[in-house]
């Protein structure tokens, strides 16, 4: 029987957006199971931040493209836990940058691999557990403005996130008779480490094109992940909503 807890799951949750999904989850009362790549320094201080909100929080590296590796990843969370996860948030991604016309092939494979296998294999899996243990569950996917737009040298990024768009949808439809919801969150110019790394002038440029007048930030995200993962939201699936401050909204208008 499913006890009163709530259980979880966020892929790529140690640094960044899924760090900060991680642990407004915590705050508000969710335990956790955390994947990465590899175990390092940010997962360690997560668990650490985690028990001190009085949660506890499961932390095994992971390779969300590899169907062994995530097989695995769930068996541990049932060991851990003894229940299926009530939330799976799919943050794990890549992202590499080239013109169509001199995209590697490697690159190519590992941003698909990564962003829209993983999410895939993370859907199935962990619906599979949902259903077996009868939990009306919440799966969140993380998208991108790429979901609706092409941006110049990201076209193996952008063909993930458009794929996760429809899988999004495909899956609500699929899971809906077992209670179980899929949506999607589709951030806009976010500022966290590897956005200023990339671009230092990053949060005054995308403030300048926001409507709102700001770059977006981590909790912008997790805002709305944990308003998904809300009984308010129970009635809401299949659904993308863009926290981008109006940018993909305004159209490029010539005057």
């Amino acid at each position: 029987m499913k006890s009163d807890k709530k259980l979880a799951v966020v892929t790529g949750g140690t640094a960044g957006i899924g760090r900060e999904i991680a642990l407004q989850l915590a705050a508000e009362g969710w335990d956790l199971a955390v994947n990465n790549l590899r175990e390092d320094a940010q997962a360690t201080t997560l668990i650490e931040e985690c028990e001190e909100l009085g949660r506890e929080c499961f932390f095994v590296p992971c390779d969300v493209g590899d169907k062994a590796a995530v097989d695995e990843f769930y068996r541990g969370v049932q060991l851990r836990f003894g229940t299926a996860p009530d939330l799976i948030v799919n943050n794990a991604g890549v992202q590499t940058w080239a013109p169509l016309l001199e995209l590697q092939e490697s690159d190519w494979d590992k941003v698909i691999r990564t962003n829209l296998k993983g999410a895939f294999l993370n859907i199935q899996l962990g619906a599979r557990l949902m259903v077996e243990h009868k939990v009306k569950g919440c799966i969140v996917n993380i998208g991108s403005g790429c979901n609706k737009l092409a941006f110049p040298n990201l076209v193996d990024y952008a063909a993930s996130k458009g794929g996760v768009e429809m899988l999004t949808k495909s899956a609500a439809i699929e899971l809906g008779e077992f209670g179980i919801r899929v949506n999607c969150v589709a951030p806009g110019g976010i500022l966290i480490d590897r956005t200023r790394d990339e671009a230092p002038d990053y949060e005054k440029v995308w403030g300048a094109i926001a409507p709102m007048g700001r770059v977006g930030l981590p909790s912008d995200i997790a805002n709305a992940v944990t308003y998904f993962a809300d009984a308010r939201a129970s009635f809401v699936t299949g659904q993308t909503l863009w926290v981008d401050g109006g940018v993909f909204s305004k159209a490029n208008w010539p005057y």
